[in-house]
Parts: C-alpha cells; sequence; structure tokens
C-alpha cells in the first residue's frame, strides 16, 4: 500500500520509556491504524518522524486484558520485546485498562505484570533450551539472544563487535539480538545490539532477561541485579534442571509525551 494512501491522516500516539529504549504506542483497539511497514519506519524515524526503538499497537483480546503488536523501527512485525512490554503495560494502566495487575497476548504467547508507583514487574516466557556458541551462550527469551561476556564494558565496540555477530553466516539469515556482560557491583551490565534497530540500544529487556539467565544457569542464583545504558533492572527466576521458569523482569516505565502526527 502506498503511504500517499493516509496522508493527512491524523494519530494520536504516546511516547514511553522503560530505561531508555523508547517506544510509540498507539491506542488501535478500534484497529484503525494502518498497518503499513513505510508508515511505521517513518513514525520510528528520529529525524522525520516521531522517532523510537520500535511501535506498539494496544488492540482488544478476547480472553486477557489486550493484547500487543510490536514493529521494530525498520517497520517489520517482530518478536517480543520486554521493556516494550513494560511500557505497554504502563500505558494500558494509564488507559485505565486494568487496576494494578493484568495479563495480556504477544507473539510470544500469555504474560502477567503488574504495576506499581511506575514500577513494572513482567512475566516472560518460561525458557527450556540455553545453547552453547563456543564459549557464549545462545537462548531465546521471547526474542533470540546471543549472550557474550567481555571485560571494559564501557569501552568495549558493541556496534562493531554486534554487527559481526548478527551478521554471521550462522545468524544472517534470521538474524539475533547479541549481548556483552561483565559482572558488575555483584550484579551484572548488559550492553545490547538489537536486531531490526541494528545498532546499540539504551536497554532490552529480552536481552538483559537472557544475560541474566546465563549467569543464574552458573551460579544458582534466584535474581540478578542489571546495569544497561539507560538505568538499572532486576531478572527473577526459578532453575528447573536446564530450563527457567517464573522469569520476570522488573524495572521503571514512564510516559514521555504524547501528541498527534498527521501524514
Amino acid at each position: 500500500m502506498e503511504l500517499a494512501f493516509i496522508m493527512n491522516k491524523t494519530i494520536q500516539f504516546y511516547k514511553y520509556q522503560g530505561t531508555g529504549n523508547d517506544f510509540i504506542m498507539i491506542d488501535n483497539r478500534d484497529l484503525s491504524f494502518n498497518k503499513d511497514k513505510n508508515l511505521i519506519g517513518k513514525l520510528c524515524d528520529r529525524r522525520f518522524g516521531i522517532g523510537g526503538d520500535g511501535l506498539i499497537l494496544l488492540e482488544k483480546d478476547d480472553t486477557t486484558d489486550f493484547k500487543m503488536v510490536y514493529y521494530n523501527s525498520d517497520g517489520n512485525e517482530s518478536t517480543m520485546c520486554g521493556n516494550g512490554g513494560r511500557c505497554l503495560v504502563a500505558f494500558a494502566h494509564f488507559l485505565g485498562v486494568f487496576d494494578d495487575k493484568c495479563s495480556f497476548v504477544a507473539v510470544d504467547g500469555l504474560h502477567e505484570a503488574e504495576i506499581k508507583n511506575g514500577i513494572v514487574k513482567l512475566k516472560m516466557i518460561d525458557v527450556e533450551n540455553i545453547q552453547k556458541d563456543g564459549e557464549d551462550w545462545v537462548l531465546n527469551t521471547g526474542s533470540p539472544h546471543y549472550v557474550k561476556f567481555v571485560e571494559s564494558i564501557e569501552d568495549y565496540k558493541v556496534y562493531e563487535n554486534g554487527n559481526k555477530i548478527r551478521n554471521s553466516e550462522t545468524y544472517i539469515k534470521d538474524g539475533i539480538n547479541v549481548n556483552f556482560v561483565e559482572t558488575h557491583n555483584g550484579g551484572i551490565f548488559v550492553r545490547t545490539y538489537e536486531r531490526g534497530v541494528e545498532d546499540e540500544t539504551y536497554s532490552c529487556g529480552t536481552g538483559v532477561t537472557a544475560s541474566a539467565l546465563s549467569i543464574m544457569k552458573g551460579n544458582g542464583a534466584e535474581s540478578v541485579e542489571v546495569k544497561t545504558l539507560g538505568g538499572d533492572l532486576k531478572v527473577y527466576a526459578e532453575k528447573n534442571g536446564a530450563s527457567f521458569q517464573n522469569v520476570w523482569l522488573e524495572g521503571p516505565a514512564e510516559q514521555v509525551f504524547q501528541g498527534e502526527i498527521k501524514f
């Protein structure tokens, strides 16, 4: 569909961020939003649009409080986004969809969440399989992730090394998010190169979860404090053999601004 088709249409939007991972939120319960790749990409463009790491639609669902539909900033519908899910929970709460606890469906299945004083705790999917790639880890926490432990992470070349792994022969077909991790003050410091954005982001919820589970696999901890460029998160999980259950991602999510944009 050509973009000219939707010219002069006004879109009400909201901008949310969760530890620096920012998203355009649209209430699409009436299904009026045109899910055009070019439009979504333009809305996410930081120079010619609103700007965001992605765009998220809140839609109705027959069995839960709402449905999450997530698009990367390139306009393609994508896999689960943890920080996006937390921001959507805050958005739904702002709209009065629920009081303090909710359930919603996303591309990877059912999620539960709760919000209190701007802190959103989101239940992620169970993780059954954590594989090795050399000395590194590969797992799916709603989106596929590669986890590499490094030193001197503040000076680490995240874009160059992340882009190389993401576009390697092994992962170029489907793409993979790449996380670089260093132990930090009893927890971990995570920096992530995200596919779809094709750059480092300030934070990645599914990446933080994957990184935390990778270290919990070895030390048996039930929770991990995580530092990202955009702020602090916490991951909880119960280890069951080689798998993890009751995985929760916790951290702040807030509305930055709201407005209208016309195309």
